[in-house]
């Protein structure tokens, strides 16, 4: 099967000596306008070598290079060296390993035998699961389907904050005011008025916070009444989890949260002991980072409690030995980009040299348009409303444009559900923003309804033509130009899979989706599907196939659904 970047890489390779072919096809990249070609060769680092101008050498190299059955034409622009395919080949090459690889295309084995940790969602313990919880949860889902694609073997934890102060907290909070029977009821909203009304009168009674760390002591010393409330808020706390993730349809491999770690932590202190790296300030126990240049790391309080980063080091050594990572991913917000870069710095003094290989994926924040989130205050959305929201809204306007769309309740949830994740998704992820209903639950425009929907017209095109889908066609009747620029795209996909993995960002996935859903709509708007010519509705729908199922692969790995019909 031809693959073009191979074809232009070798008859490069006979002009630059000085660089292997695996260089010459990495450096090549698709032209921003399809007027300058199908890829191009940038002559920039170049100039070195051959002691000429780069638009002087991509001229010398064009006027050199021979056309052949893959590559119909080479031309110089502004220092690249840009080729045009043949596009019947282009087309034999994508329509036969789509429809040959079906759910695999896409896919390759680049990970095998590497193991990839994705840290995400991470809520805490008695505290509602908001809106703000959304990007690390999604995020980190769609990053475990990219790595796990490419073959690596991908562990899914999920570090839930059960353990901290907080608890304390919570503890002194449920004690003063607390009802069994009503948190029973609702756990959450109800856990949360204590969490608030705690804060609020602390205010006035500071001891309360003396309190609240008496009780976690407690709780790390195994006190037995300690023990048993922060079980019973655990495990209220994850019932009402399971439902989000059930809406969004996430599983873990692992929920071993802080707690976890509690009689694990004790070994560790004594490591940092042991290698000189703790040092007494004030009755705390630190570890000074000045040489790397950041604050000191408070490992152990002045009381003897234990804190998050103290937690952060001993999981990350518990999850080397366990699971021997090739990388350990946190997804977490960009808040937090000071602890990673302490938790990081420490293990590495520790003598670890796989601290490289522990990778924070910070994110912006998300914000109300009334405010910031703030849980102390109980200023938060429930992403649980979001997201039932969200289905119910795309229930009203199924039933508008396609009452009899089938199973109405299981599509409104998948593309409700799934206009949010998208949403999410379509952007770089450090940038914050506001979250606004109108925007997340808009249909027009580049959302993933739109993408969703151009999937399910592909399925409506099929159902009506009813007919066996093959790639033995005439290839040169998919070589006009919105073809070509459909099939174009979906020969991107692998890369864009890794370079969405390179870089630990979903939203390029995103931005090859919505590519694929305009170009083939285009296509769909001016060529005709079900024509009376035979070979040309073979080809034809041979296209459309090729669409469905990169889209419904692409989807998948945004943690989407491809509804058939919307």
């Amino acid at each position: 099967m031809t693959d073009f970047k191979d074809v232009i890489s070798e008859s490069l390779k006979k002009e630059i000596e000085d660089m292997t072919v695996e260089d010459i096809k990495s450096l090549i990249e698709v032209p921003p306008n399809k007027e300058m070609g199908d890829y191009a060769f940038p002559c920039f680092k170049l100039a070195k070598i051959f002691r000429k101008s780069p638009n002087l050498i991509a001229e010398e190299m064009a006027q050199k290079i021979e056309t052949t059955d893959s590559i119909t034409k080479v031309i110089n622009l502004g220092g690249y060296v840009n080729f045009f395919v043949n596009k019947d080949e282009l087309a034999k090459k994508v329509i036969r390993q789509v429809l040959s690889e079906k759910e695999h295309y896409g896919k390759s084995d680049t990970g095998k035998g590497k193991n990839v940790i994705v840290e995400f969602s991470s809520p805490n313990i008695a505290k509602p699961f908001h809106i703000g919880h959304i990007r690390t949860t999604v995020i980190g889902n769609a990053l475990y389907k990219i790595y796990e694609s490419q073959g690596y073997n991908t562990i899914r934890i999920n570090h839930l904050g059960d353990y901290g102060t907080q608890f304390g907290k919570l503890i002194v909070a449920y004690k003063l005011w607390g009802d069994r029977e009503v948190i029973e009821k609702n756990p959450i909203q109800e856990l949360l008025k204590l969490y608030v009304r705690f804060h609020e009168e602390a205010e006035e009674k500071p001891e309360m916070e003396d309190e609240a760390r008496e009780w976690f002591s407690k709780l790390e010393n195994e006190d037995e009444e300690a023990k048993e409330l922060w079980q019973w808020f655990r495990d209220e706390s994850l019932k009402e989890f399971q439902r989000v993730y059930d809406l969004l349809d996430i599983e873990f491999d692992s929920l071993a949260g802080e707690s976890f770690y509690s009689d694990k932590m004790p070994a560790v202190i004594e490591e940092l002991k042991e290698k000189g790296l703790l040092q007494e300030s004030k009755g705390a126990m630190i570890v000074d980072l000045e040489d790397e240049n950041l604050p000191p790391a408070l490992i152990q309080k002045k009381d003897g409690s234990t804190l998050y980063i103290t937690r952060d080091i001993t999981a990350g050594i518990y999850r080397k030995k366990t699971y021997d990572f090739y990388k350990c991913i946190y997804v977490v917000g960009s808040q937090q980009i000071l602890h990673f870069d302490q938790y990081f710095a420490v293990i590495k003094k520790m003598g670890y040299p796989w601290y490289k290989d522990l990778i924070h994926v910070p994110f912006g924040m998300v914000a109300l348009e009334e405010g910031t989130l703030s849980t102390r205050r109980g200023r938060v959305v429930f992403l649980e409303d979001v997201l039932n929201q969200a289905a119910e809204k795309t229930k009203e306007i199924i039933l508008e444009k396609n009452p009899n769309a089938g199973d109405l309740d299981e599509i409104s949830k998948d593309v409700g559900v799934g206009a949010v994740v998208f949403q999410e998704l379509s952007n770089s992820r450090i940038k914050d923003y506001t979250f606004s209903w109108d925007r997340t639950l808009s249909f027009e425009g580049e959302t993933g309804p739109y993408v969703q929907y151009t999937h399910a017209r592909c399925c409506a095109v099929e159902r009506k033509a009813n007919e066996e889908i093959t790639s033995d066609i005439d290839y040169t009747l998919l070589s006009d130009e919105d073809a070509s620029d459909v099939l174009k795209v979906i020969e991107t996909f692998n890369k864009s899979i890794l370079l969405a993995m390179s870089k630990n960002e979903p939203h390029i996935v995103t931005r090859f989706v919505l590519d694929l859903a305009q170009a083939f709509n285009k296509f769909y708007h001016n060529s005709p599907i079900l024509v009376d010519d035979p070979e040309l509705r073979k080809a034809r729908l041979a296209l459309v196939e090729a669409t469905r199922q990169t889209l419904e692969n692409g989807l998948k790995l945004l943690g989407m659904k491809a509804p058939k019909q919307m």
